[in-house]
């Protein structure tokens, strides 16, 4: 079994992904700290300073937190499209590899 183990862990397409997860892992500290840092203050801004964060209702004593939710959901969509306008770019000078 552990002969099988390091011909599985040697296999070429293991490390390949190896590779991808911890390339992937900084891209998303990149992408993040983009977002969070330059694009999401100027939404904020033509949003006119809106805290979604702070949307709570309370039902009996529980806290029901739906804007925290809300900005999850609008920093994904912030996170893919900038995402998307890399890989665009990428695919317009050539960077990524076109498969045949």
């Amino acid at each position: 079994m552990l002969k099988e183990f390091k011909q599985f862990i040697s296999q070429g397409n293991v490390l390949d992904l190896a590779v991808g997860v911890i390339i992937a892992g900084a891209f998303g500290k990149i992408t993040t700290a983009l977002v969070d840092g330059i694009i999401m203050p100027i939404v904020g801004i033509f949003l006119g300073g809106i805290d979604f964060k702070s949307l709570v209702v309370e039902v009996g004593s529980a806290k029901i937190m739906y804007g925290s939710f809300i900005q999850t959901v609008v920093d994904f969509l912030v996170v893919a499209y900038v995402v998307f306008l890399i890989v665009k770019a990428a695919n317009k000078v050539g960077v990524a590899k076109k498969e045949a």
